[in-house]
């Protein structure tokens, strides 16, 4: 089997960060700007950055409906942050008029849930995907998962905002699409990027 190739979606935010994680782990990687850039990828990962920027970007660009042909086919995809936004199926918090979504991870993202760029935070993360030693996690004016369907499985949980006796969904994973509502790329901690390599191998596996 050939080596993975994996692109990072370049139209805005922190594809650079992802390209060079993927780089550390041996990971092809390229960055992609056009639709055709896609017909050569094993996976793809949507960065962080400014969702509504991001959206009319890959709109301006005529990208959204590959990006949607993508996603739907059941391609390994991963979005964080803002990425996540996109991936979901419905976002609320949004600006008048909305933004498109990519959508394929039926789950409600709330956009701006824990504030603006000054109520940025970190936090560690219990994450058994990952194994047992807990994830240093960047939330950068972060999303939250609010509601998943059945089906979606939570990877990682963090204190709400409004009460931090509880908790809001910070990271899913169903199938082939991954989302993570902060910046792994922004760490030294590879783990994120490895769990994705290894689903697009188990798809690679399954459809090959």
């Amino acid at each position: 089997m050939s080596e993975v190739r994996i692109g990072v979606l370049a139209l805005q935010g922190d594809f650079r960060e992802h390209i060079a994680m993927l780089r550390r782990l041996d990971v092809e990687a390229a960055e992609v700007r056009l639709a055709q850039q896609l017909n050569d990828l094993d996976g793809l990962i949507i960065p962080g950055g400014e969702s509504t920027s991001m959206g009319l970007v890959a709109e301006r660009w005529g990208l959204v409906e590959p990006l949607r042909r993508w996603v739907h086919g059941g391609r390994p995809t991963w979005g964080t942050c803002a990425g996540m936004i996109l991936l979901a199926e419905q976002a609320t918090g949004q600006k008048l008029g909305g933004q498109a979504l990519i959508g394929g991870l039926d789950v409600t993202v709330n956009r701006n849930y824990f504030g603006r760029q000054v109520d940025s935070f970190e936090a560690d993360l219990d994450v058994p995907a990952l194994g047992d030693t807990q994830f240093h996690a960047v939330f950068i004016r972060a999303p939250a998962i609010t509601a998943v369907a059945e089906g979606v499985e939570t990877l990682a949980t963090v204190a709400s905002r409004a009460d931090d006796s509880k908790s809001v969904i910070a990271a899913v994973r169903k199938g082939p699409i991954l989302a993570t509502a902060f910046h792994p790329e922004l760490t030294d901690d590879l783990r994120w990027h490895r769990y994705f390599v290894q689903i697009v191998n188990e798809f690679r596996s399954c459809s090959g």
